[in-house]
């Protein structure tokens, strides 16, 4: 059992275990200086004068056991994540993920204010780091979307919306889902949002993932995909339009037909390399738990 959990716990790349440290430091930072929560946490009626908390509102947990669902995720995620993408790519994508997700909440709250017109919205700390981790259940989604998790019997593909989905169910019976839902949310949005548009591939000749199977209508279940297609469509003209006719004036389309790259074959190539990434590492554990597990035998032989 032990060289099995040695196994499953080993592999975590050194830029997880640093991010770890961050977080895990910046909730012992509040829990003793609670008074700092007003200084690094996303307080709306306060971000103007204390612009910095967009960034570090991210990095803050509040709670326990905030802090140690943000550090599992961080850790088993990105054990997934960095070795596919790079680490520079996959500081990248934690950097500006947290940050427009942090401008989002900033937006909403704001919103919420001034339609409700209830001060809770303005002065209550947001924090956390659950915003980068549902943008990473996107990554999953779209490096491995085929695979399946043996505990839930799901495909990967589904894990943002299913994450979604148990977190609205639940903000019904919560007083405080504005802490954590608007943040799950955008986190995920803007984790698609980047690599749909704007993720650099070395290999590649254009940013993000234009395949179908990565569509925005995927989040959803088959038979709302018909809804959901037209109002994607529209949100991606306003939102992509000029940077899609540069890019095609730049010869990412030449008659019509996309270029090597461009294609769903090379989507289709990267979930293969995401695949084979995995299957290689869990190998690799499976291996180093049976090497851990022949040593005792291997002594108790020896002392026979």
């Amino acid at each position: 059992m032990s060289s099995l959990g040695s196994g499953i716990f080993s592999g975590f790349t050194k830029l997880c275990k640093g991010l770890t440290v961050i977080l895990i430091g910046g909730h012992i930072v509040v829990r003793l200086l609670p008074s700092s929560v007003i200084y690094l946490a996303l307080i709306p009626a306060r971000t103007i004068p204390f612009g910095w908390n967009l960034i570090t509102a991210g990095y803050i947990e509040q709670s326990l056991h905030g802090v140690v669902v943000s550090v599992i995720g961080l850790l088993f995620m990105g054990k997934l994540l960095e070795p596919i993408w790079g680490s520079k790519e996959f500081l990248k994508f934690i950097f500006i993920v947290n940050f427009l997700t942090s401008v989002c909440v900033f937006t909403t709250a704001i919103a919420l204010y001034y339609i409700t017109r209830e001060e809770n919205y303005l002065y209550m700390p947001l924090s956390g780091f659950h915003g980068v981790l549902a943008g990473f259940l996107v990554g999953i989604k779209q490096i491995v979307p085929d695979q399946e998790l043996s505990l839930l019997k799901i495909k990967a593909k589904w894990l943002p919306s299913l994450m979604l989905l148990i977190s609205i169910a639940i903000s019904f019976f919560t007083p405080d889902s504005a802490t954590y839902l608007p943040t799950l949310i955008f986190g995920a949005y803007m984790g698609w949002i980047y690599l749909r548009y704007f993720q650099r591939k070395p290999e590649a000749k254009h940013r993000g993932d234009p395949s179908e199977d990565f569509a925005f209508s995927t989040f959803f279940p088959e038979f709302l995909r018909p809804i959901i297609d037209p109002i994607a469509s529209m949100f991606h003209r306003m939102l992509c339009g000029k940077s899609e006719a540069s890019t095609n004036a730049q010869g990412y389309t030449v008659g019509g037909a996309p270029l090597i790259g461009s294609d769903p074959i090379e989507a289709s190539r990267r979930r293969e390399r995401g695949a084979r990434a995995l299957e290689e590492r869990l190998a690799a554990e499976r291996l180093a738990a049976g090497k851990n597990s022949e040593e005792p035998q291997i002594d108790e032989s020896d002392n026979v």
